[in-house]
């Protein structure tokens, strides 16, 4: 008796027939074993991660705060979090503008707003002196000069660097220049005048948090505690600290530091790939992060868990070019916390070897911003890896002695080069850090700017 013949005198049998083709079905759309390519990649993971395997690279729960890199001076506590999230987002700490009708109108946000991935959706980053918002922050310019002089706005004279991942660095800025610990403890005397906010000894994103609210017209104090609701906030997160002493701008900064610190893109289908979702990530994607651990050599600086690292490297990038920028003229506009933007790390150590190197940035969630490199000089992620892939330098200043050994001579094929964006793209691409952003602030105001045309793009009126 032939199978048609069983199947249609069957009833029994055509029943599990029907079951076993189901779970076949299943099980083609689903696979979970691992592939060559990811035994490929788990191999070159094994022999670029410090003999830790797969686990170097794993971003922790942004609530695992034992798990997060900290400043020993500044422990993370869920009161610090809480009170940091709404500070960098409230708009009524832009209370010290230079012009009286900006007063509560921007916020640290304004510069790193979640929707362009903590960074700014512009080439320079606008506080103070900026309006509208755009849909991603990209729709934010400077006040026509009728209404405020292009030298008073406050505008970043450098490429604002995303806050996500920022935990796993001891120092801030693209130089370096602040931060008191480690790699920075033999350049803190030397650089007291111009950085004093050193001084206090904490790393880089506590100096920067305590720095940035003075130099960006922030002002967080016991009256701004006081008429805005968030006494009982400070109270939860510094309760050991004198009360006459506890509204304070280092607190505050503590605070925002604490917060920034669990700003992690721990959901990108990298780290669930890392967590062994071997689906996580496209073939072309697997691909693309072999090309990364081995040919593209993006690992000798982009490494860890942010893939990111506290060392600085000079590809030959340029600056602001002044046609381009808000503001850039007499020396004004080339200054970052009082140190000149254009040397980069060598203007912090003072070290010749040190200059046109700056610090090596995460790779996450790039595709939420278009402008790369610390002048923004590069518009596209392809154009990223076209640039090193060519090592064919943009700025004419730099001396070929100072460029990274990394830059150029890889010869990835146009295929590779394909793969390789496609991981840094899309593979490394967190959807979810919107979560990161308060839905609202104390104060009531609109987020992350709070000026006329903002409300407008931001749906607030």
């Amino acid at each position: 008796m032939g199978l048609t013949t069983t199947v249609m005198t069957n009833p029994k049998f055509l029943l599990l027939l029907l079951a076993v083709l189901f779970f076949s079905c299943q099980t083609d759309e689903y696979t979970d074993a691992p592939t060559n390519l990811d035994k490929e990649l788990a191999d070159l993971l094994e022999n670029n991660s410090q003999g830790q395997g797969l686990s170097y690279f794993i971003l922790p729960n942004e609530k695992d705060y034992a798990s997060i890199p900290q400043d020993p001076l500044n422990p993370i506590t869920e009161e610090k979090v809480r009170l940091g999230r709404l500070l960098v987002h409230e708009t009524a700490t832009g209370g010290n503008p230079k012009m009286p009708n900006n007063k509560y109108t921007y916020a640290c946000a304004s510069c790193h707003p979640a929707a362009s991935g903590f960074s700014a959706g512009i080439r320079q980053g606008i506080g103070e002196g900026g309006i509208g918002f755009g849909f991603k922050g990209e729709g934010r310019v400077p006040m026509d000069e009728n209404s405020m002089p292009r030298d008073s706005i406050d505008v970043q004279p450098i490429k604002p660097p995303t806050l996500l991942n920022v935990a796993y660095q001891e120092v801030a800025l693209w130089n370096g220049a602040l931060g008191a610990q480690g790699i920075n403890a033999p350049y803190v005397q030397q650089n007291a005048s111009v950085v004093p906010e050193n001084l206090f000894g904490f790393q880089g994103l506590e100096t920067q948090g305590i720095a940035g609210q003075t130099l960006h017209r922030l002002k967080i104090d016991e009256e701004f505690a006081e008429m805005f609701g968030y006494k009982p906030y400070f109270n939860a997160a510094f309760p050991s600290v004198p009360e006459e002493e506890r509204y304070s701008q280092v607190n505050a900064a503590l605070a925002i530091a604490a917060f920034n610190r669990t700003i992690l893109t721990n959901q990108a289908p990298w780290q669930e790939w890392l967590k062994g979702d071997v689906n996580a990530l496209t073939e072309n994607q697997k691909k693309g992060a072999i090309v990364f651990f081995d040919k593209g050599k993006c690992y000798e600086c982009h490494t860890g868990p942010a893939l990111k690292s506290n060392e600085f490297h000079a590809w030959g990038l340029l600056d602001f070019n002044p046609e381009e920028t808000i503001i850039f003229s007499g020396g004004r506009g080339r200054k970052s916390f009082n140190i000149e933007t254009q040397r980069g790390r060598g203007e912090f150590t003072g070290r010749a070897e040190d200059d046109y190197k700056f610090k090596v940035p995460t790779l996450y969630n790039l595709k939420m911003n278009k402008f790369y490199g610390h002048g923004g000089s590069v518009t596209s992620i392809r154009e990223v890896v076209e640039y090193k892939n060519a090592g064919v330098k943009q700025n004419p200043n730099v001396p070929d002695a100072q460029i990274a050994t990394q830059f150029g001579a890889l010869d990835l094929t146009e295929e590779e080069i394909s793969y390789l964006v496609d991981f840094l793209e899309n593979g490394l691409y967190d959807p979810t850090i919107a979560r990161y952003a308060p839905a609202a602030v104390l104060s009531g105001n609109c987020i992350p700017n709070n000026d006329e045309q903002s409300r407008i793009d931001l749906g607030c009126d």
